[in-house]
């Protein structure tokens, strides 16, 4: 057996690190914005194209993933057991975030003192949203069920529709597991298009500063930080909101656990740096998966949870959402009972689970959440447009953080963990490459066999 190098032999240099890379993106970003807001807002297009790539590959590793997760699994009373226990953990999760919001907003009163009045509002810039928001409140549960069937399987994969490539994945790994021995060259072969999918998101991730530095530059550009002057207090309390939530409830999950939430956070850090300026978090799924499983959770588990929290456990939207709702009323005088207050959150932990994969999806499960609750003017939502972008960082970086806990606590609660391996990646023991999800030289794999 080699003995282990010392840490300072196994790290690489500094400026090869995808964080330290991300982190000098982003400032330049800021710097530019300041500096030259009409040049900054034109590289925008660094930032979309790297969105756009990441898109290109979400789905078939989704499918890949999961199909292979299924299939490999080889017990589907497990499987079904694993998906069943995560709904349920999403379930308690949201409906906790929804009262977090609620109660906060009823305590601190963000809104009040603003005195709108709805009839001085200009609603024009709500109607792009508006057709979205109808459908989506006028369809209701079984429209939502019903838009988790995908028209077809191709359809589902050229949308990027996480969700219905999700539900298509579930059932082609259940009939490839039945078949059995037939099914194993498909299987074989689904990994092997896995391993070279994320190969290829090695690739992408390299070019994951530019794409920060075009969505930082975009949004101080065009927006300084001047603009938050207004809505200053919704904004504050939000992130104070995500931040309890995260740190308390999450927390004492990952310390039940037996883990440490800021070391797993500094596992996470170049995904949570990314997902923090494009404000988006499907811009790091795939590495998020591989960076799980490389933890020590099974793939199976990593597979069916994190696809599906991605629209059943969006814990930083649901608080974004009651507190939002709250805000509007408070802010355009609107007195809400104790049952308005019931209502809000009855409706949301409906409208809630349609948020991803919708355009402008905030301000739609917003509009679509006050068309079940008429107490609240519609209009209203004018005034959290203008911040919609500062409060889609927090949204999306709590939301990715929730459901990276949400996979280690289903995955503990089935004993899918090897926490002996998790301590030693997050203590930063066993370092992983992220664009190559290899071994550094001179580590000690989880079998206390040399890496090759």
């Amino acid at each position: 057996m080699t003995p282990s190098l010392p840490a300072a032999a196994k790290r690489p240099p500094l400026y090869k690190s995808l964080f330290v890379q991300v982190l000098v993106g982003l400032l330049f970003g800021i710097l530019l914005g300041v500096g030259a807001p009409e040049f900054a807002q034109g590289l925008k297009f660094f930032s979309d194209a790297f969105l756009k790539l990441i898109s290109m590959i979400v789905a078939p590793i989704v499918f890949c993933v999961v199909v292979h997760g299924i299939a490999g699994a080889g017990d589907l009373k497990k499987v079904g057991r694993v998906g069943v226990k995560a709904l349920v953990y999403f379930e308690v999760m949201t409906t906790v975030a929804l009262v977090v919001g609620l109660l906060l907003a009823w305590l601190f009163g963000p809104g009040h003192g603003m005195n709108v009045n709805p009839a001085s509002l200009d609603g024009q810039a709500l109607s792009r949203y508006a057709n979205n928001a109808h459908s989506l409140q006028s369809g209701g549960i079984g429209g939502f069920i019903l838009n988790i069937v995908p028209t077809t399987a191709f359809d589902a994969l050229a949308r990027n529709d996480v969700l219905q490539v999700l539900f298509f994945a579930v059932i082609f790994g259940t009939a490839l597991s039945l078949v059995g021995e037939k099914g194993r060259p498909v299987t074989a072969l689904i990994d092997a298009v896995s391993t070279v999918l994320f190969r290829a998101m090695g690739m992408i991730v390299r070019l994951a500063p530019l794409g920060v530095l075009g969505a930082v530059a975009y949004t101080v550009g065009r927006y300084g930080v001047g603009s938050l002057q207004q809505l200053a207090s919704l904004v504050v309390l939000f992130y104070v909101a995500v931040a309890f939530f995260v740190v308390v409830v999450l927390g004492l999950l990952m310390r039940f656990v037996g883990l440490s939430l800021f070391r797993f956070l500094a596992y996470l850090r170049e995904e949570l740096t990314i997902v923090l300026a494009t404000a988006s978090s499907d811009a790091v799924l795939p590495q998020i998966m591989r960076k799980l499983e490389r933890m020590g959770v099974r793939k199976e588990v990593v597979g069916l949870v994190i696809p599906t929290g991605y629209s059943f456990n969006l814990d930083a939207f649901s608080i974004y959402l009651t507190l939002a709702v709250v805000f509007l009323a408070q802010a355009t005088n609107t007195p809400l009972s104790i049952g308005d207050l019931l209502l809000i959150l009855g409706v949301s932990l409906v409208t809630s689970k349609g948020a991803h994969g919708v355009p402008g999806s905030a301000i739609v499960i917003l509009a679509a959440t006050l068309n079940a609750v008429p107490a609240i003017p519609a209009i209203g939502l004018v005034l959290v447009l203008s911040v919609d972008w500062f409060v889609g960082m927090a949204r999306a970086l709590g939301n990715l953080i929730g459901n990276c806990v949400a996979t280690v606590v289903v995955a503990s609660w089935e004993k899918d963990i090897d926490l002996a391996q998790a301590r030693r990646v997050l203590a930063g023991e066993v370092v992983v490459d992220e664009t190559t999800d290899a071994v550094m030289p001179g580590e000690m794999t989880p079998a206390g066999q040399p890496a090759h």
